[in-house]
């Protein structure tokens, strides 16, 4: 029997969520496995999930053992496989790039996952270039969205497939343990969400700022929630008892994925208001509790999941009037609300876990030479 590993540095839910739809796919034909290379994300506060369909492996604890023992682990990992694809994540690091290089010499199949964009920041030819010398290795692309495979067909990968930034949405409106938007909790007693880490990219000041100039834009104007943690947490709490929202502005802390499902079945709508946003998984976990989304045009999610006047708004990240107006509108208007709850609806399927599946599976079909 063949094996397919996946490998991430730390296996969030999401994750586990497309292994698991990838190995119950093939329980007759591919054994799958997943590796993390440390028991805690060095970015996210979620708990590490697994699935009974797979196994999982954890290489190290929280710390980090360095590049070098980071290497030697993995290549102790595929020295034990007989017949391995992997598929790799974050190629950026070194001990990523040595190690596709090391598959690629034992004649495997070794696959990249990513979200990056060519307007994720202002980019350098010389850096680029680079960066398509990584990528060598690598047999195909599983991507997500147009921007994003866009970008690496621009850096040289030719064979690409997706969507990788996926999540298992009926899982989700399960935990949630809530009825889908429209229905469940009414209309008029739904919060604003946003669901982010308290950091820079993620442009929460500016969000405080629009949902101030929205609050002088209607009668009885809605609670806005904010699930995250980050280092800017004092900050934004500062901001907002200057600005006056303080009172009306709840800070709920980070939060796992059972209770961001039920946060957003109570709300009326998400709001992603970020600078510099690869993708944007939270997009379809409210997606896939029926609610509109408001989101920044940068965010990488909005290609292919978000369209305006169908299942919410795109709005300038620089532009807080812009996301008051449309929190306003939707505020007000609850025929609208309920027509964009049914765009979000029909729209969910596109963020499930069955086009990770598909995406793997056309990738598994290709023939590698080296």
């Amino acid at each position: 029997m063949k094996t397919l590993i996946f490998l991430w540095n730390n296996y969030g839910p999401t994750h586990a969520d497309r292994v698991d739809a990838v190995a119950r796919s093939h329980l007759n034909d591919l054994r799958c496995i997943g590796i993390e290379e440390q028991s805690l994300s060095d970015t996210y506060d979620w708990q590490p999930e697994s699935r009974d369909s797979f196994e999982k492996i954890t290489l190290f604890g929280p710390e980090w053992p360095g590049t070098t023992r980071m290497l030697l682990a993995l290549i102790r990992q595929d020295l034990r496989m007989k017949n391995a694809t992997w598929f790799l994540c974050n190629y950026d690091r070194l001990h990523i790039f040595l190690f596709a290089i090391w598959l690629r010499i034992r004649f495997r199949k070794v696959f990249l996952m990513g979200c990056a964009k060519f307007d994720d920041f202002p980019r350098k030819a010389w850096r680029e270039f680079g960066k398509s010398l990584t990528l060598l290795p690598y047999s195909g692309f599983l991507g997500s969205g147009v921007r994003t495979n866009e970008y690496f067909k621009f850096l040289g990968i030719k064979i690409i497939s997706g969507e990788y930034n996926t999540a298992n949405t009926n899982r989700l409106q399960k935990i949630s343990q809530s009825k889908i938007a429209p229905d469940g909790q009414s209309f008029s007693q739904r919060d604003w969400i946003i669901i982010a880490r308290l950091v820079q990219k993620k442009n929460l000041f500016t969000a405080l700022s629009a949902y101030t100039i929205y609050r002088a834009q209607v009668d009885n104007p809605r609670k806005l929630r904010i699930c995250g943690s980050g280092h800017l947490e004092s900050a934004l709490k500062k901001h907002a008892a200057e600005i006056g929202v303080a009172d009306f502005v709840i800070f709920e802390g980070f939060v796992q994925t059972d209770a961001i499902a039920k946060f957003l079945a109570n709300s009326l709508a998400l709001i992603l208001p970020s600078t510099e946003e690869q993708f944007g998984n939270v997009v379809i976990e409210a997606q896939a509790m029926g609610l509109p989304v408001l989101i920044s045009q940068v965010c990488g999610a909005r290609d292919l999941l978000v369209r305006n006047w169908v299942n919410g708004f795109v709005f300038e990240p620089d532009n807080p009037e812009g996301l008051a107006g449309f929190m306003a509108l939707l505020d007000q208007n609850e025929p609208l609300w309920r027509k964009l709850c049914a765009g979000a609806n029909a729209t969910t399927p596109l963020g499930d876990v069955a086009r990770f599946v598909e995406g793997v599976n056309k990738l598994l079909k290709i023939k590698v030479t080296n």
